[in-house]
């Protein structure tokens, strides 16, 4: 297959690129693949705001606090980040800590706790234009793969009937096994590709997160597209998105 081309700048929508002509596309998963992040972004809500007012923490908790410190991180990472950032500080714990716990990994699982619920009880579909566009990628042989920082990646995709499309999904609990940092990192970008046997280098990363932008330009994608869903397209491509689309229809 013949690579499609390398880009150093952005790309207006009247340009964008034939995606079937790279080696391999790699997607994130909620926001990109799934609206799980509006799941993600209610249960971080309603968990924090019991918890800042419980704990008397200022200012309250706000939808840019996800944007900022919670999204595409690995969980504990992201409760560590948007702690830190009211300045308070707990002990890290364990990932095995009761959700009770007063500690990083008991909060993180406290906020699991709530989205695992949630998706079990209204389940989840995948965005139509995303789908189309794995129809399109799958038709023309092109292999893809899922780089998500969720551990619950697997239950995601299959709950959603995707789970069987993506031979290679390198998700949290092969970050947490392999010792991984998150995104913005570039390390899970690059294993993802390692794990699907392609180069970054001749290969698409599509994200909706800043951090997770951060991560695909770090490991040195060939083009990074940005799906706007409420992080900004200005500061996707501000932080190197290539394109910034509205929806991956756009692909198709």
């Amino acid at each position: 297959m013949t690579a499609g081309p390398h880009y150093a700048g952005s790309v207006t929508s009247a340009q964008l690129p034939d995606l079937t002509t790279y080696d391999g596309v790699l997607f994130d998963l909620d926001g990109v693949l799934t609206p799980t992040a509006d799941v993600h972004m209610h249960a971080w809500q309603a968990m924090f705001t019991e918890l800042f007012t419980a704990w008397g923490i200022t200012p309250e908790y706000t939808a840019d606090d996800y944007f900022r410190h919670l999204d595409g991180k690995k969980r504990y990472d992201g409760v560590a980040s948007l702690l830190r950032s009211r300045d308070v500080e707990v002990p890290w714990g364990d990932p095995g800590d009761d959700p009770s716990a007063d500690t990083i990994c008991g909060i993180g699982n406290r906020k699991n706790a709530v989205f695992e619920r949630v998706l079990r009880a209204e389940g989840i579909a995948p965005y139509p234009g995303s789908l189309a566009l794995v129809d399109k990628l799958q038709a023309a042989g092109v292999p893809i793969a899922v780089v998500s920082s969720s551990k619950n990646a697997r239950e995601v995709l299959a709950v959603a009937g995707l789970l069987e499309r993506f031979p290679v999904v390198m998700d949290g609990v092969i970050a947490e096994e392999r010792h991984l940092p998150s995104k913005p990192a570039p390390d899970v970008f690059a294993e993802g590709a390692r794990m699907l046997g392609v180069d970054p280098a001749r290969s698409v990363a599509i994200e909706d997160a800043h951090s997770g932008v951060e991560s695909a330009v770090a490991a040195g994608y060939a083009l990074v597209v940005g799906v706007d869903r409420g992080a900004g397209a200005d500061a996707l491509r501000a932080l190197g998105a290539h394109v910034v689309v509205d929806d991956l229809d756009a692909f198709v």
